[in-house]
């Protein structure tokens, strides 16, 4: 099959040779597609050689959303799309067999030679793709995707370049804008790969791990922490879920300084809604937790049983005086009902109601049964707390031992029985006595009366 040859009709007007087919099937040609390898069409499009010419014409008219350039290989442009009209502002009877394409290049980039460069790696290649500043009609200077392929006749021999290219500076806009809230936040940020890989990091975590940006991103990202398959657990779990939040981890820094983190990620993906990583948020809760270890080492200094109660009555903590006078641990204590572990259950689930309904109790009365069937008397004092906002999380209470006092109360009131009764036993000697010693005095006086008439009857009494 003989490769078909026709004049593709430039914009100015001028025509230029062009080869529309190589060696495809009978039934289709190919003409290149943004460098990447060739397009295939139907020949029943390009009929007849004016056909061929109006299809290719039509092609690069209608392509206004990349610039679409062909030149010589000295550079010469000979070929000038609309696009490229849009994009750099030049028309084509401006530039077409006029203009060489170091025009389009920064002056900067012009001087150190790189549009010989890119067209030698072309060349040798088969292609050159990066990004390149561009220079528009007015001087404004633009960042574009470029890429360049050798354009060949029949024979194969190279002839020039086809350059497509398109304007990214909205895109880098866009993505220096992300970069700048990423880097606003003081939370560690990291994108991960669906292999684990890290892609891209924020200052914040180049501080908490102290390494620069390049030995983080391509590395695995479980190894900075100092549960590695926990950290790979999580981030697999976000690729399976489509997000995790508060997942715990610790951040081990290269000098050994340890950081501990709660995570929150969820998946990135592109305009297709294709899967492209897991992005994801450390929040340092370093201190949180210092503070949080601080106030269980002060409850657990306190010897009075202390418990956190939800609102729905569950035991949420404990110390170990909770866990001695129960007889029960901490781990079993924790979600069950806090009125379970008293002779009066009702009577303690009405405690803690109470408090919820008032916001404290004081003194308030309970006996704590031990596994073992000891009982303790408590007093308990509880109140809710709350979070930064001033909703109720839950009640504090604290349980005062009383069972010795109780004890000590018992025993005053049977020695003060004891008392009593022996003041009764006094009273009723006391009674008996009087009682006798007044009938004494009764029986002298009525001697003293019989005597008296005795002897006023002139008698003796004796």
């Amino acid at each position: 099959m003989k490769p078909q040859r026709g004049k593709v009709p430039q914009s100015s007007g001028n025509q230029a040779s062009g080869s529309l087919s190589q060696s495809v099937p009978e039934t289709q040609g190919q003409i290149p597609a943004d460098g990447g390898g060739p397009l295939l069409f139907d020949r029943a499009l390009v009929s007849s050689p004016q056909a061929g010419i109006d299809f290719i014409s039509n092609i690069l008219e209608s392509s206004t959303e990349y610039s679409i350039i062909a030149m010589d290989l000295n550079g010469t442009l000979v070929l000038w799309n609309a696009g490229a009209r849009r994009l750099y502002g030049y028309g084509p009877d401006e530039v077409v067999g006029k203009a060489n394409s170091s025009i389009l290049h920064a002056a900067e980039d012009v001087r150190a030679g790189l549009p010989g460069q890119i067209m030698a790696e072309a060349r040798e290649h088969g292609k050159w793709e990066g990004t390149l500043t561009r220079k528009r009609r007015n001087g404004e200077e633009f960042k574009a995707r470029v890429v360049i392929t050798p354009r060949r006749d029949p024979s194969g021999k190279p002839i020039g370049f086809l350059l497509i290219s398109k304007d990214i500076s909205e895109e880098i806009r866009l993505t220096q804008y992300a970069r700048s809230l990423i880097e606003a936040s003081l939370d560690p940020l990291v994108t991960i790969s669906p292999d684990g890989k890290i892609t891209d990091v924020n200052e914040a975590t180049i501080k908490v791990t102290g390494l620069a940006r390049e030995r983080l991103v391509g590395s695995d990202f479980s190894n900075f922490f100092t549960e590695p398959d926990k950290a790979r657990d999580g981030y697999q779990q976000v690729f399976a879920k489509g997000l995790v939040t508060d997942y715990p981890l610790t951040i081990r820094r290269k000098d050994g300084k340890l950081t501990d983190v709660l995570y929150n990620a969820s998946v990135y993906k592109d305009a297709r809604d294709n899967v492209l990583g897991v992005f994801a948020a450390a929040r340092d809760v370093t201190a949180q937790k210092q503070a949080s270890q601080y106030a269980r080492s002060l409850i657990e200094a306190s010897l009075d049983p202390l418990v956190t109660i939800s609102p729905e009555g569950k035991v949420m903590d404990v110390n170990e005086a909770t866990v001695k006078v129960t007889g029960v641990t901490r781990e079993k204590l924790i979600g069950t009902d806090f009125s379970n572990y008293f002779t009066e259950p009702e009577k303690a689930r009405e405690g803690y109601q109470q408090t919820f309904a008032k916001g404290f109790v004081t003194d308030y009365p309970l006996t704590i049964r031990h596994v073992d069937g000891r009982l303790t008397h408590v007093l308990y004092n509880a109140s809710v707390y709350r979070d930064a906002r001033g909703n109720v999380l839950g009640v504090f209470a604290a349980a005062r031992d009383i069972t010795a006092l109780k004890k000590a109360e018992a025993e005053l009131a049977e020695q003060r029985a004891r008392e009593l009764e022996r003041l009764a036993e006094l009273e009723r000697f006391q009674r008996l006595t009087v009682g006798r010693e007044l009938k004494m005095i009764d029986l002298k006086k009525q001697v003293e009366d019989l005597q008296r008439k005795l002897t006023s009857l002139g008698g003796s009494a004796d």
